[in-house]
């Protein structure tokens, strides 16, 4: 009954526009070729657009994106407003104060993009690094290979210092990095999600100012979870994802920059390599660049997000629970030391003698619970369990280490 509605309905547009396009004055030939036009138009709608969308429920226990909660669902099912109309500016400032509490700092340039966190990632690179000048990547999992990838594909003069996954940078070997190669932006992963590794970031922003480098933070995994100062740490660039610990839907990115990285970015050479991306645009959108005139928008489910900012003690004290229930069970965690572990993503060791795809697998099935490997070069090495945001609790804990005893059990393990 509905697509012979729809149908119809197409049938009355389509008479209806032959009724107006019959008033203008066209040449004699061009009325044969509208109506050839119009029904020649063979393609009927596709079915799975007439029925409705079901999506079912899952426990997201992996390393994101995490379970929504009601409110901040609801938050995003509210009327949609036009992006330049004064409520969504109102709505975008207090965005920017959320941010800017979440970051610990008072920069002015903060500002929610709309994209993943790896619009973000090209964002800082686009904006502060040119062709040809010297970039350092610290490389210790998926994420320092990302940003490599896309300073050299921009024309970066890319330098990488490389760990195995879930290995520290030393002060010390930053800074012999940073006299050797001279660069202007230096990247480093605070929350390896690839391998559940908080790395420690104080006194690296002192260094970087020694050498008259950027520093460049990425938080995605980690911001809400774990503790950062980005002012107090002297970090040039921060950004984050809206999915994990923050609690909202995917598809917006805080960062921001402070006065040392707009002088850099503002007063380049070259245009960044995006338009999309350029902070010349965003940051008139979002009122930061003094200018009257707020021209460019793109708004993508800005009204979810800073609804909810998650405690870096409760974190904490959840992943506590956690580690020491896996440990009880038997199973051990990938990074050793406790004040270097990720407390919204944990990674364990696969367990000897199992195949990890049929434990993910069998979780999935008899538990309706995401738990997911490793990625990138952490992958084969382990399995990666997140509670965050609204998913961080001892109760969802409770129900992960039960749900890999019931894997441990059932699964086949070989005689290796």
């Amino acid at each position: 009954m509905m697509q012979r509605t729809l149908f119809r309905r197409g049938a009355l547009l389509a008479q209806k526009a032959a009724v107006e396009v019959s008033l203008l004055p066209m040449s004699a030939p061009l009325q044969p070729r509208l109506d050839r036009a119009m029904s020649s138009v063979t393609i009927p709608p596709p079915e799975c657009m007439l029925r409705p969308l079901e999506v079912p429920f899952r426990y997201l226990f992996g390393p994101g994106p995490s379970n929504v909660p009601p409110r901040i669902l609801a938050a995003g099912g509210r009327a949609i407003i036009g992006h330049l109309h004064p409520e969504m500016y109102e709505i975008m400032n207090d965005i920017k104060k959320g941010i800017q509490y979440a970051f610990q700092t008072q920069n002015n340039m903060t500002i929610a993009m709309s994209g993943s966190g790896h619009a973000a990632m090209e964002c800082a690179i686009f904006n502060t690094v040119e062709p040809g000048e010297s970039v350092l990547v610290a490389v210790n999992g998926i994420w320092g290979e990302r940003v490599a990838e896309i300073a050299e594909r921009m024309g970066a003069n890319v330098h990488i210092m490389v760990k195995a996954p879930g290995g520290i940078f030393s002060n010390e070997e930053i800074e012999k990095a940073l006299a050797k190669h001279k660069p202007v932006l230096f990247f480093l992963t605070h929350g390896e999600s690839s391998a559940g590794l908080a790395h420690p970031v104080d006194g690296i922003g002192d260094l970087c100012r020694k050498h008259n480098t950027l520093f460049l933070v990425d938080t995605v995994a980690s911001l809400g979870a774990s503790p950062i100062f980005m002012d107090q740490q002297n970090i040039d660039i921060l950004y984050t994802g809206s999915q994990k610990a923050l609690n909202a839907p995917p598809g917006t990115a805080p960062i921001s920059f402070n006065e040392r990285a707009c002088q850099k970015m503002f007063n380049r050479k070259t245009k960044p390599v995006s338009y999309l991306f350029d902070m010349a645009h965003l940051s008139n959108y979002w009122g930061n660049d003094g200018q009257p005139a707020r021209l460019f928008g793109p708004v993508s489910g800005f009204q979810c997000l800073s609804r909810q900012y998650p405690s870096w003690r409760h974190h904490r004290e959840v992943a506590g629970y956690l580690w020491k229930g896996l440990e009880d069970m038997g199973i051990k965690l990938f990074i050793q030391n406790k004040d270097l572990r990720l407390p919204s993503v944990t990674t364990i060791v696969i367990p000897e003698g199992y195949n990890w795809r049929e434990m993910l697998q069998y979780m999935m099935k008899h538990h309706n619970m995401e738990m997911t490997g490793g990625l990138g070069p952490s992958t084969g090495m382990v399995m990666r369990v997140g509670l965050m945001g609204y998913n961080c609790q001892k109760t969802n804990a409770d129900m992960v280490l039960a749900a890999l005893a019931d894997a441990l059990k059932n699964c086949k393990k070989s005689k290796a």
